[in-house]
């Protein structure tokens, strides 16, 4: 099974998570561009996702909103700057605290035999906004999200009608 890594280093102000699927980059463009999908796997397990608006298109915005078991929401939203099969970059803000906004580049390489590696590189304004949310527990919320796409990805290729 493929592993997914986070790497932060001290004093940086980025994060780059990373994660071999065994799908083709399609396949896992399609995964983070369809809301249909993208609230199938966005988050942690334990919230309900909602994207309310995905246009990946440059220029395009983005919101998702997140509920809890307990009734609180939780929006993030963004604009695209670029969405291909190869990259796509965002940001990213998190509407409880406004103003602080960062920039995300997901890489899609195409490792081919249907693999691709996911490279997601996220900038934040300093390291005390990276550090602030590696240290609300949130280095698991950004890799549990990765295994549930994994498993995502797997259901629709198992759904594709073979070619």
């Amino acid at each position: 099974m493929a592993e997914t890594s986070l790497t932060a280093e001290p004093g940086k102000q980025d994060v780059v998570i990373s994660r071999e699927f065994d799908a083709p980059r399609d396949l896992v463009f399609r995964a983070c561009t369809d809301p249909e999908l993208v609230s199938q796997w966005w988050g942690p397990e334990s919230v309900t996702t909602t994207v309310e608006k995905m246009d990946a298109r440059p220029g395009g915005t983005w919101r998702v909103v997140q509920r809890d078991a307990g009734g609180s929401d939780y929006a993030f939203h963004g604009v695209y700057h670029e969405a291909t099969p190869e990259r796509i970059v965002d940001t990213f803000e998190y509407e409880a605290m406004p103003g602080h906004v960062l920039l995300e580049t997901q890489t899609l390489e195409d490792l081919g035999g249907g693999r691709t590696r996911l490279t997601d590189h996220l900038i934040f304004q300093s390291v005390e906004d990276r550090d602030g949310m590696l240290q609300a527990g949130s280095q698991e919320e950004m890799i549990e999200p990765l295994e549930r796409l994994a498993g995502l990805l797997q259901s629709l290729k198992q759904a594709a009608p073979a070619r």
